[in-house]
């Protein structure tokens, strides 16, 4: 059905017709969320509020379509969030002297909760080092350069949907473009680049080969395992770190898709089930044919979340 006569349908009490009508949508919303606050679960939140909220104010959508208003509900729930939460972190991004006891951890983000249909910028727009750099903005800065440059609303709309002038929005959108010009945007490898060196990395996990995984880093890749506070720098860092520790355990890799990078299911052997046992999910992000930065989110109950087995025979 069109979306028009699902409209008319909906504002006249059909629930069926609103869910379809807001079906196609919830992915990009959901992902929306996710940018502006860092995690899934909160995404999640915050979109099922947005939703209601939309089904009780649907008398009040007069026309056009339903999209951006959509937005409008979904961002303004997640500016609230954003002003009563702490903002998200990665352990490289902490600033210093964080109080570690009060830091909130960024999430993963599925790919598969993107939808079938996600474009290669929608993909790039959920990179952890982006979504990263996001919680360094002000609130009203995230919504500003999501709703211009990622999702493609106008000034105008903009301003719109925040309740403010187009002044305000381009004058936000200025400032952080400044804060995100600061991290350099790193080369993508084509997809045969990806595979070949995917393979590379895993198959040098499972043998312990250390000369091997710290050969594929760039100079100064950084290495962190959220949610613990501590993280690595450069090659002889992260080289005397996985040899202190990681590498003297056995591993499987399985691959993952998370964040539109390359990622892996991280499987530990664990003799009393004889079996590799979930460890955890790491999330690299390349710089052409290197590794730039790995992060391992060490978090109980992932794999559910990424489609990935409890363990590995």
């Amino acid at each position: 059905m069109e979306e028009a006569t699902l409209l008319t349908a909906a504002q006249s009490g059909d629930a069926d017709a609103f869910g379809r009508l807001v079906g196609s949508y919830r992915d990009e919303l959901l992902a929306h969320c996710y940018r502006m606050l860092g995690s899934v679960d909160d995404a999640e939140d915050a979109l099922q509020e947005s939703l209601v909220r939309a089904w009780r104010g649907l008398g009040t959508f007069r026309a056009g379509s339903i999209r951006p208003w959509l937005y409008r509900i979904a961002t303004n729930r997640c500016l609230t969030l954003i002003e009563q939460r702490a903002r998200r972190e990665l352990p490289a991004d902490l600033s210093p002297g964080a109080p570690l006891n009060e830091v909130a951890w960024l999430e993963p983000y599925p790919d598969r909760r993107l939808g079938p249909a996600a474009t290669v910028e929608q993909r790039e727009g959920i990179g952890l080092a982006f979504v990263a750099a996001l919680q360094h903005l002000s609130g009203l800065q995230r919504a500003v350069l999501l709703l211009r440059e990622v999702l493609g609303f106008s000034a105008a709309e903009v301003a719109g949907q925040l309740d403010t002038t187009v002044a305000a929005v381009n004058s936000g959108l200025q400032r952080a473009r400044a804060v995100l010009a600061q991290r350099r945007p790193p080369v993508t490898p084509t997809d045969d680049k990806i595979k070949e060196l995917a393979d590379r990395y895993a198959s040098a996990w499972q043998a312990a080969d250390v000369d091997t995984i710290v050969a594929m880093l760039t100079d100064d890749a950084t290495y962190s395992m959220p949610p613990l506070p501590e993280w690595y720098s450069g090659r002889a860092a992260i080289r005397d770190f996985l040899l202190s520790g990681p590498l003297t355990h056995r591993w499987r890799f399985v691959p993952a898709a998370a964040n539109g990078q390359l990622a892996f299911g991280t499987y530990l052997w664990d003799e009393r089930r004889a079996a590799y046992a979930w460890a955890g999910l790491d999330v690299l992000r390349l710089d052409g044919d290197r590794i730039a930065e790995v992060v391992s989110f060490l978090t109980p109950g992932l794999q559910g979340d990424f489609g990935l087995p409890d363990e590995v025979r």
